[in-house]
């Protein structure tokens, strides 16, 4: 009784994803530098709700995205990028008058 991997039964195949290969912004311009004091860069590197953007979304290479995380870590120690939104917490005020709790 040896051991058989699981076939699908029915269904579509599975789809191949073929996109464009994304390129790393840092390594095509050899001018630009990765530098914490530069806040506008960095801002394309931070999601909405102030989390660092992966590689495989923002296109950059390994070398850079580690010089990225690294930036946006010193400018937020410096005060220059927020930690996070300001917004989660007019959320949860209007949560809270909503349910009659904040007066």
């Amino acid at each position: 009784m040896a051991f058989e991997p699981q076939r699908r039964t029915g269904g579509a195949p599975p789809k191949k994803r073929w996109g464009r290969r994304k390129i790393c912004r840092f390594c095509s311009d050899k001018n630009s530098v990765v530098d914490y004091k530069d806040i506008g860069p960095l801002r394309q590197f931070i999601s909405e709700r102030g989390k660092i953007v992966p590689r495989r979304i923002s296109g950059s290479c390994a070398l850079h995205q580690r010089q990225i995380t690294l930036a946006i870590k010193r400018a937020r120690l410096m005060a220059l990028l927020p930690f996070s939104t300001s917004n989660t917490t007019d959320q949860y005020r209007s949560e809270t008058q909503r349910q009659g709790m904040g007066r």
